[in-house]
């Protein structure tokens, strides 16, 4: 059955223009039972039959008594197949009855990769002998081409209909082929998608877009919000404050990382850190600036050249694609002048030495190759797209770019940061189910996943005097304030446990904001931190796995001890709390 259904597309490809030619007969894979490595042999240019043959490898993963198959792609542009174990853990029980297929892109990994010694995105000056390097061939490493070596593995291995699972560049490579291969698709599930441009290709304009997610963060925060002017604007004054008076403990550059709003804890302090800052009160950035490395390590990436033809192959940009590179860095001056992707950043804050954000100036894109184009129906397959509010791109774009596919939907998860369905994902389960769920029964069930679970501080009080009372009941004003400025610093300490966060929770100890230690294992315990300069906080804290925080404490100013219980939901957007102070119940 195989044998004859190859021969009847192999005839539909001689009578059909514009059909790539299928392989000659199936695959040695096709007949495995278990994980197989294979390659197969296709033209360099599918439009020119008598072009130069590469070699594209792939991993096949069959399932027992399989009612279809997957096919994922988890982003780059890069080699796909060391991430098959990372698919594995995300697909969990979907490949006890699907097919698990992931092909090394051309240009990358063990698909015939062109090689740049000593190259990188991080070095300007590489870029264009990279480009005379590799020569013509450059043009062909992109994501149109990478459909029809896909969708020849596809055909090799006799496989009928498959369902893409892509995820951030793999979204784009799921697109291009939907726009060539409409019919061999059942379903696409599109995790931080790519936007596609009205011309085609991908933008990556928003790439740099870190004031929305500023101000997104801390527009839904009310004591944030009161803050003066915008929380964008206010890091804005930050930077230039910085750049004019720098600073040995917070650089510029390191600034440029804690806009990464996806992390619970710069979404939770950065603005009023920066806002401490401008005000005289430098300890809350300080802090933060302690987690990023001075500067980023010198990229090295053996498959640079490959990289460098799909994005800059795949993508739209601030310059005629057929200029030379002199005109081509003429255009994206005066375009980058204007727009100012980056501000109130320079590029040579980030990448020290480069003079313009683009590489792909120096890489040639002679050929027309958009991995969407316009023109083309997509297949009206059910199509789930998540899209976290904190990602790259904003649900809103996302949207708006995929109204191409007839049956997407679009789901928005708030504070979702880029790669919902990684296994490291905060988003835990929630996402993956939804995945799971979709390519399996291929229905859209919205589990109403969010990352939603803190609220953007306003300030960083300096004296127990400088904190709002608590509002408890039976307390006297000096006892609430006190009783407040206690659980602001044991909430201070569990935010960094916070079970959507990367970065900290890796962290076994860290200093008190303003004195103290804190320590992180099984429990949390403080000895004598200070959030405030004039309270000392020990003791430790409990934390449950859905959240719940216990905390048996000693507060001690210079004048008292007081004996504080407390009982409150860590990681929420309203968290209650109750306990005693000094013995008082409260509520």
């Amino acid at each position: 059955m195989i044998v004859k259904a190859l021969g009847l597309l192999a005839l539909a490809a001689a009578l059909l223009p514009g059909v790539p030619t299928p392989p000659h007969g199936p695959h040695e894979c096709a007949n495995a039972s278990a994980r197989c490595d294979g390659g197969i042999d296709v033209p360099l240019d599918w439009e020119n039959s008598s072009s130069e043959r590469i070699s594209v490898a792939f991993a096949w993963i069959p399932a027992k008594d399989a009612d279809g198959t997957v096919v994922a792609n988890l982003g780059g542009p890069g080699q796909t197949l060391p991430t098959v174990p990372e698919m594995q853990r995300v697909l969990g029980p979907v490949l006890e009855r699907k097919n698990l297929l992931v092909m090394d892109p051309r240009g990358t990994g063990k698909s015939s990769p062109p090689r740049c010694p000593g190259a990188g995105v991080d070095k300007p000056e590489t870029i264009a002998p990279c480009a005379k390097s590799v020569g013509p061939r450059g043009a062909y490493f992109t994501a149109d081409q990478a459909s029809h070596d896909l969708d020849a593995i596809r055909r090799a291995l006799g496989l009928g209909k498959v369902s893409f699972y892509g995820n951030s560049y793999g979204t784009l490579y799921a697109q291009a082929y939907a726009a060539r291969y409409p019919g061999s698709l059942d379903a696409i599930f599109l995790d931080s998608s790519v936007v596609v441009d009205r011309d085609g290709y991908a933008s990556w304009e928003n790439y740099w877009s870190w004031g929305r997610r500023f101000d997104l963060v801390c527009e839904r925060s009310a004591a944030c919000d009161a803050l003066p002017g915008s929380a964008s604007g206010t890091w804005t004054r930050l930077v230039d404050r910085l750049r004019e008076r720098p600073d040995p403990e917070v650089s510029v550059f390191q600034t440029s990382a804690l806009n990464r709003m996806s992390e619970p804890v710069f979404g939770r302090e950065a603005t009023a850190a920066a806002d401490a800052y401008l005000r005289g009160d430098p300890a809350p950035l300080h802090r933060l600036a302690r987690l990023i490395p001075a500067k980023l390590p010198p990229a090295d990436d053996p498959y640079v050249a490959g990289y460098l033809g799909f994005r800059c192959g795949d993508g739209a940009f601030p310059f005629d694609r057929q200029a030379s590179a002199t005109e081509r860095r003429t255009q994206a001056e005066r375009h980058y002048e204007r727009v100012r992707p980056l501000a109130p950043y320079q590029i040579t804050d980030i990448f020290p030495g480069i003079g313009t954000v683009e590489p792909c100036i120096d890489w040639p894109t002679p050929r027309h190759s958009p991995p969407r184009p316009p023109a083309r129906a997509l297949p009206a397959v059910p199509v789930l797209v998540m899209a976290g509010e904190l990602d790259m791109n904003s649900p809103t774009e996302v949207t708006r770019s995929l109204r191409a596919f007839p049956n997407a939907t679009v789901v928005r998860v708030p504070f979702g940061p880029h790669a919902l369905t990684s296994s490291a994902s905060p988003m835990g389960d929630c996402v993956r189910g939804m995945l799971r769920t979709f390519l399996t029964t291929k229905q859209v069930t919205d589990r109403k996943c969010t990352g939603e679970n803190y609220r953007a501080l306003g300030a960083f009080p300096q004296t127990v005097g400088d904190v709002p009372p608590h509002p408890a009941r039976k307390l006297s004003t000096a006892q609430r304030r006190m009783l407040a400025a206690t659980f602001a610093t044991a909430a201070d300490a569990t935010a960094r446990r916070n079970p959507n966060g990367y970065f900290y929770p890796r962290m076994q100890n860290e200093p008190g904001l303003r004195g103290g230690q804190v320590t992180f294992g099984q429990d949390i315990a403080l000895d004598g931190a200070r959030f405030v300069r004039d309270l000392r906080v020990s003791g430790p804290i409990k934390l449950t796995p859905d959240g719940r925080a216990t905390a048996t404490l000693r507060a001690e100013t210079g004048k008292r001890t007081h004996e504080v219980a407390l009982t409150w939901t860590a990681f929420s957007t309203r968290p209650s709390l109750s306990g005693t102070f000094d013995g008082i119940p409260f509520d």
